[in-house]
């Protein structure tokens, strides 16, 4: 039974992941990092992960990984990885009296974006907009219905193109919803980008428990780019690393709330540990390593289903060259792709706690072949 307002981290069975706390989570998400422009979020990750990394490494779109030795050469190589990329919008017009236009960087959901601020990223730094609403006395709200993104527009207070030019906005820059992360009633955090930074710094929870005690087999934790336009930056990064085994680690629905019909998407609830998913990619002896150490670690498990893609990196990694055993293990998250999602400190800590149980239980021997 956990304590009713633990803080983070807590103590767990196996005792607690160690001296990075609440405020470095934070810290990772208070940082903007849309698909294309993640530069500043992996200098945040960079210099968490370098505290209990033997080196970081980068390439030249900005993928970064961070290297833990193992004490067997011939034990396998293993990829912990998450994506470092955030939803978001791009302008694509700006007309005569100063308004822009904008549409979306991945999955952005245009049904939240009436009435809300936005952050700009323009050449001469943030510039802060919200995006319109006409108000309800003045529209026929009979014909109300959800806006296309050639509908919306953004106000910056400006009152000509020319203006808007002169505060270092043009077409191109990026944007985000203006909606920072907090501390949600003790054992919650509730913010934007929680999708995924929280599998990021998963994988640097996991990465500090690994450094106590080298295991035999040598760690790559890889926070990669542009995974919402595609997963462009696994694609690299797993060419690159080629890895004997990868586990991906991003986030999934929480489907315990009001309206979700479980039979169809299954259920997996928030608070309740991380889930792990069958079929697809998701290699079966890796699968069934991650339920043994699980188990023997008492390590809460949730489980999903899936028919054909992940819709995660793990699509692009477990085809990467020859092909890659891996599995995706996913943090429980409510209101995705939205400015308040919602996730469970217990679910990030469990989750890290399964990836450094499994790299301890990797030796030479494993290969994860299907036929030996």
């Amino acid at each position: 039974m956990r304590p009713e307002n633990p803080g983070f981290p807590y103590a767990l069975p196996d005792g607690s992941l160690g001296t990075m706390k609440q405020k470095d989570l934070l810290k990772i998400l208070d940082v903007p990092s849309p698909s294309g422009w993640e530069k500043a979020g992996q200098k945040q990750w960079i210099e968490l992960t370098e505290r209990v990394s033997d080196r970081v490494e980068t390439d030249a779109y900005g993928n970064a990984w961070a290297v833990l030795k193992g004490t067997n050469k011939d034990a396998p190589r293993v990829m912990l990885e998450a994506h470092a990329d955030e939803i978001g919008f791009i302008v694509r017009h700006v007309d005569e009296k100063g308004f822009l236009s904008i549409g979306p960087i991945g999955g952005s959901d245009r049904t939240l974006a009436p009435a809300r601020r936005i952050s700009i990223f323009g050449s001469d730094g943030i510039v802060h907009g919200l995006i319109g609403n006409t108000a309800i006395h003045l529209r026929d709200t009979s014909k109300d219905k959800t806006p296309e993104w050639k509908d919306l527009f953004v106000d910056i207070g400006a009152g000509s193109a020319k203006e808007v030019a002169k505060r270092g906005i043009r077409v191109g820059n990026p944007a985000i919803f203006e909606s920072s992360a907090t501390e949600f009633h003790g054992d919650h955090i509730v913010g934007r980008a929680l999708d995924n930074r929280i599998g990021g710094f998963a994988i640097t929870l996991a990465l500090q428990e690994l450094s106590k005690k080298r295991p035999a087999a040598t760690a790559y934790a890889v926070n990669c780019v542009q995974e919402e336009i595609g997963s462009q930056g696994a694609r690299m990064a797993a060419h690159r690393i080629d890895p004997a085994v990868a586990l991906v680690f991003d986030v999934t629905h929480a489907t315990d709330t009001p309206g979700i019909a479980v039979k169809e998407h299954g259920l997996v609830e928030l608070g309740k540990g991380p889930a792990i998913s069958h079929g697809a990619a998701n290699h079966t002896l890796v699968v069934e390593r991650l339920i043994s150490v699980a188990e023997k670690h008492k390590i809460p498990l949730q489980h999903e289903a899936v028919s054909r893609s992940t819709h995660t990196d793990a699509d692009v990694i477990y085809t990467a060259r020859n092909g890659i055993p891996c599995a995706l293990i996913s943090i429980p998250l409510r209101y995705m792709h939205s400015p308040v999602e919602m996730a469970a400190y217990h679910d990030i800590e469990s989750a890290a706690r399964l990836a450094a149980a499994f790299v301890k239980s990797l030796s030479e021997k494993d290969t994860f072949r299907i036929h030996g």
